[in-house]
């Protein structure tokens, strides 16, 4: 790809892009993994790698303002028409705009092209580690979620079965499982180097929070129990 024509996709990116979860590093990150993970597969056309890589988050504003709508069908969407209007042929638009679409990890659109499948894994490998960590502990303080939530008798959920948004309930979901998604070789290899850091941290975390919830349900209800104070 020519330095101005990536420089004018850069351009429109830097200008769609407000979320600082999916901010612009995240696409700089994702596009060098992509390359990264494109040198060991064949036939990969690097000028729709590079678009889409660039181009792939442009719809997170939408879906921020508007949680019904997919970033992935909305950035799709932009990007054709950015790339058509910018005078991009058809048939390089609706390569780039088929490997946005199927970027998504919620989204039951499975990526066709190897373009796609690096674009899908090397988005994933952001989520992995401990960058994923911080990334979706970010995205749920941008939502006002929640940590954790509390199981009926008022202990801690480890968030496998939990319907209320938290970084627990996320872990469970998708961070957990994001290994078993690849379609890369080396990208299985890249998250799975990175896989432990996000683990520790997840279980760190759910053993000091029960382990507070535990002892100091207890003890609270020893004081109640204990105490002869009277209003007045």
């Amino acid at each position: 790809m020519k330095l101005e024509i990536y420089q004018i996709l850069e351009q429109y990116m830097d200008s769609c892009m407000q979320d600082s979860a999916h901010d612009k590093e995240h696409i700089y990150r994702v596009l060098y993994i992509a390359l990264d993970i494109a040198r060991f597969e064949q036939n990969v056309d690097y000028d729709i790698l590079i678009a889409a890589c660039l181009l792939h988050d442009i719809g997170r504003q939408e879906q921020f303002e508007n949680p019904k709508l997919c970033h992935a069908e909305i950035g799709a969407q932009k990007a054709y028409c950015f790339l058509i209007e910018s005078g991009f042929k058809k048939v390089f638009a609706e390569s780039v705009k088929a490997c946005i679409q199927t970027h998504r990890y919620r989204n039951d659109n499975i990526p066709q092209s190897i373009e796609a499948k690096i674009l899908f894994d090397a988005d994933k490998i952001d989520v992995t580690g401990a960058i994923g960590i911080a990334r979706t502990l970010l995205y749920n303080g941008q939502l006002s979620e929640a940590l954790y939530t509390k199981l009926p008798n008022g202990l801690i959920s480890d968030g496998t079965n939990d319907k209320q948004p938290s970084f627990f309930q996320e872990y469970k979901f998708k961070l957990e499982k994001i290994n078993s998604c690849f379609y890369t070789k080396r990208a299985l290899q890249l998250a799975t180097e990175r896989q432990q850091a996000a683990k520790a941290f997840y279980e760190s975390m759910l053993s000091e929070v029960s382990i507070s919830y535990r002892l100091g349900i207890s003890l609270l209800e020893q004081q109640l129990s204990e105490s002869d104070f009277e209003k007045g």
